[in-house]
């Protein structure tokens, strides 16, 4: 088979029922996702797919990866703040072999549209890891219209120089995403390209609170602002972005033979609807790791199909390069697992166990079949997911051996990580403080 463009889209903490086809509500204004929801339709709906972490850039560089996050410094932070601007450890290196660097290497053009998040210039950045081309923003979150970092300083690049333009980031980025396909489908070579919306992490701005951005501008975190009306409607100007993308695929005559992944970097905020889930960003509970996975792909993927296998971000990785025919770099094997099994008969499964762990509240996760292992603060539980999606019915009392034998596994695993630095930070934009708890 040919090779197939790729479009990696991934969302900023959005919620596992946020999207209609995961069961999310419809906003005053009607359907908030009614463009991903199509996609879901006409190919493949993962409804027990994770993150590699409930928090952003770890997540990002298990994506870049496709292995674990934990062996690499930089990831330890949770997340990276504005703080390590300068710093020559905190960032993916960039002698790492990448998701885009590895398909380049195999005849794709690559480009990174949107958040990286994964350390600052000088040291690193898009194009030191793999991308040949780069427009949006390095730190982990902007305004959307001034697009300055929570520190206030201007934070959207053009490859690696800082450029002003006007606009509202999430239609900046999918008219760039656009332009991007118009001129690779002149080009003979398969390409790659990352979407990474910001969208709909903070602030809460739409399409026309551009008012709103000289007051919030330097209060990114919004904790006064913002409501669920706000939010749908940001997750509905990202919709709307994919709808343009996917005309664009159409109009070239590509769309047949380009695979389209969608997911959230980690689960949802503060707006968000987690539901049955509890818990949400920073939290190893599902509420803060289980995500949308949806997979469109024509020429592989029949439409209407729905997969309870078990994944999490570095198996889409993976599975990226397993499509494009890319083989891993020997000195770096992946921990991620190919899903092309998967898209072409959504009926396989394999056995999956998926292992996690936070510096924030010491959290510990282990999910393998039906089982879960968790550890907060010290406090351990064992939950059956499919009986007891919500987390409340703690079995660790119960099943005594079944909780040594998994607490077991998730140490013995543990063992082959580095272990948390003694320096690794936690940054929480907010607390209990500034709002009740969940």
């Amino acid at each position: 088979m040919k090779q197939p463009n790729i479009i990696f889209i991934v969302a900023d903490d959005l919620g596992y029922a946020d999207l209609g086809c995961y069961g999310g509500r419809d906003a005053l204004f009607g359907s908030v996702s009614p463009v991903l929801d199509g996609l879901a339709a006409q190919g493949l709906k993962f409804t027990q797919g994770y993150a590699n972490s409930p928090v952003c850039s770890p997540t990002r560089f298990a994506l870049m990866t496709a292995r674990y996050q934990y062996r690499l410094r930089g990831a330890a932070e949770e997340p990276i703040n504005s703080k390590s601007r300068g710093s020559a450890t905190l960032g993916l290196p960039p002698e790492h072999p990448t998701l885009p660097s590895l398909l380049r290497g195999a005849g794709y053009r690559t480009a990174l549209i949107g958040k990286w998040h994964l350390g600052y210039l000088p040291n690193f950045g898009p194009l030191r890891s793999g991308y040949e081309e780069f427009f949006g923003p390095t730190s982990g979150g902007v305004d959307y219209f001034t697009h300055c970092d929570s520190s206030g300083r201007h934070d959207l690049c053009v490859g690696e120089e800082d450029q002003h333009h006007e606009g509202y980031l999430t239609d900046l980025l999918s008219q760039r995403a656009v332009d991007y396909v118009d001129r690779m489908a002149q080009q003979p070579s398969p390409f790659f390209l990352s979407l990474h919306y910001t969208a709909p992490h903070w602030p809460w701005e739409t399409r026309d609170d551009a008012h709103k951005a000289p007051a919030i501008k330097n209060n990114l975190f919004d904790l006064a602002g913002g409501n669920i009306h706000i939010y749908r409607r940001m997750i509905h100007h990202m919709d709307e972005g994919i709808g343009w993308l996917m005309a664009a695929l159409e109009k070239h005559g590509i769309a047949r033979n380009t695979l389209v992944v969608f997911t959230s970097d980690n689960g949802g905020e503060r707006f968000s609807d987690n539901w049955p889930l509890v818990g949400g960003k920073m939290d190893l509970t599902e509420g803060g790791i289980r995500v949308p996975w949806i997979a469109h792909w024509p020429e592989m993927i029949k439409p209407g199909a729905e997969s309870t296998q078990h994944c999490m971000t570095m198996d889409w990785s993976a599975t990226l390069l397993d499509a494009a025919g890319a083989a891993a770099h020997p000195d770096y094997p992946l921990d991620g697992v190919s899903l092309l099994p998967v898209l072409r008969d959504p009926s396989h499964h394999f056995h999956r166990p998926l292992h996690w762990r936070m510096n924030h509240r010491s959290q510990r996760a282990l999910r393998d079949g039906d089982w879960k292992y968790l550890t907060v603060d010290g406090n351990e539980y064992l939950f059956n997911i499919p009986a007891d999606e919500r987390e409340r019915a703690n079995h660790a009392r119960l099943e005594p051996a079944r909780l040594d034998a998994m607490r077991a596994a998730w140490q013995a695993w543990d063992a082959t990580m580095p272990a948390i630095p003694a320096d690794a930070t936690v940054s929480l934009g907010y607390s209990y403080k500034d709002m009740p708890q969940r």
